[in-house]
């Protein structure tokens, strides 16, 4: 793609920056044909063709964002299905996350607007308030038809009832007889409130396979979140004290990996470096390891599954870190008959914060999903990312159930909640001193 910046503009590193993004784009188009939002919406500037031409005039022509650029880009999910798609390598997401910023930085959205995303940001990365609104949201829950369209929304997407606070994740070492690993688990921040058994069974799956697993003190909020809505100070504030806290336990004594049991939490992790520009955090960006990864380094014995599990591909997972098939191979190690959805390669609509900021075009992605899934007959749903189980188990009719989750009761651990009442068949035994290849 040609581009007009001039050297003035070219001088300012964020500008150089998205005219190099720019310049790999073709004009091929092909990233329309995986791009959830065109395929919903059909519409040239919801895809991401469109997009860059609106990120490119906008920055070009150094002007604040307006109206028609900002609708748009709020629509981007981020999924970065284009990524894996486009045959020239164009950087879209971090183009994207360039153009959030400047719409930050230039755009005053509306009032309402403002006030649902201020007050996202100052409840979803911190877990004592996220847990005290879940609270709310559940007595008003009754009321939630007289609420305003977006607020019904974010009541629906509360669980009915609030999981027991964890102290499984607080900061101490979980040692083991004959250490394999010693890996760091990063415990996240809304997964905490929302399902902190996902932790839980990532600990005894860990422990049980050798790894001497350590949860930092200080460790919180990654910055995703915040990041992913444009508030980038803010997201760097908070992947800031994430790389200390982890840097802090490294020094201490070596870790041999950062264990992220959220993929969209992984997927900024593991871009540190980019975001953050330290040999600290690029460190830590190294160690960043999906608990997938992990897993099948330790070696993971065959087990007992005996369930149809139709396993959702979380985007943050199989197109932000690339990880395709190995949830899948380990789940069929574990014994599971695993399926997938037609169109695997499409978002379901979480995004972070896209279902509440976006819940009509979120819900026709749910519902596009959700069949799909269904059509394989599956007794359990897989998935990677909290955000995709709280999405598509409004809908699904069986149980959602983190990957870690049936991993860990298929070779010992107990039975995911999320299972408790389901047809479950007899158990096969394990076979001992069968293990997967490292």
């Amino acid at each position: 793609m040609q581009t007009f910046f001039t050297p003035d503009q070219l001088a300012d590193p964020l500008n150089a920056k998205a005219n190099k993004i720019l310049r790999a784009c073709v004009h091929c188009g092909l990233c329309q044909a995986t791009c959830p939002t065109f395929q919903v919406l059909g519409d040239e500037l919801d895809s991401p063709r469109g997009r860059i031409y609106l990120i490119k005039e906008m920055l070009e022509q150094g002007k604040p964002a307006d109206a028609r650029t900002v609708k748009h880009l709020d629509r981007c999910l981020g999924c970065l299905s284009c990524t894996t798609t486009c045959p020239s390598g164009v950087d879209y997401a971090h183009l994207i996350e360039l153009a959030r910023g400047h719409v930050e930085a230039t755009y005053r959205k509306p009032l309402g607007e403002r006030l649902l995303r201020g007050l996202l940001l100052r409840v979803l990365p911190y877990p004592g308030r996220f847990r005290l609104a879940l609270f709310g949201a559940g007595l008003v829950r009754p009321f939630a038809g007289l609420l305003p369209g977006r607020l019904k929304g974010m009541v629906a997407l509360a669980p009915r009832r609030l999981p027991a606070l964890s102290r499984a994740e607080d900061p101490q070492t979980y040692a083991v007889p004959a250490r394999k690993m010693r890996v760091a688990l990063l415990t996240g921040c809304a997964q905490k409130a929302l399902d902190p058994e996902i932790n839980a069974a990532a600990i005894r799956l860990l422990t049980r396979l050798g790894a001497e697993v350590v949860i930092p003190e200080g460790s919180a909020c990654c910055g995703a979140l915040p990041l992913h809505m444009g508030a980038e100070a803010r997201a760097k504030a908070l992947a800031q004290a994430q790389v200390r806290a982890v840097m802090a336990e490294h020094r201490r004594e070596a870790l041999d990996a950062l264990v992220v049991t959220t993929s969209g939490c992984g997927t900024t992790v593991k871009d540190y470096g980019a975001l953050l520009g330290t040999e600290d955090a690029a460190t830590v960006a190294g160690l960043a390891k999906d608990v997938t990864e992990v897993v099948a380094a330790l070696g993971l014995p065959a087990g007992r599954g005996g369930l149809r599990v139709a396993y959702h591909a979380a985007c943050s997972l199989q197109h932000g870190q690339k990880i395709k098939t190995l949830p899948k191979e380990l789940l069929t190690r574990a014994g599971f008959e695993v399926v997938e959805p037609a169109d695997a390669h499409l978002c379901c609509g979480s995004a972070g914060t896209y279902n509440l900021l976006q819940p009509e075009i979120s819900g026709e992605l749910r519902r596009r999903k959700v069949e799909t899934l269904m059509a394989r007959k599956p007794v359990v749903i897989a998935a990677g990312n909290l955000g995709c189980m709280v999405q598509i188990g409004q809908e699904a009719g069986v149980p959602v159930v983190h990957t870690v989750g049936l991993l860990d009761w298929a070779t010992g651990g107990p039975l995911p909640k999320g299972l408790e009442g389901a047809a479950i068949p007899p158990l096969r035994p394990v076979s001992e001193g069968q293990t997967a290849p490292r």
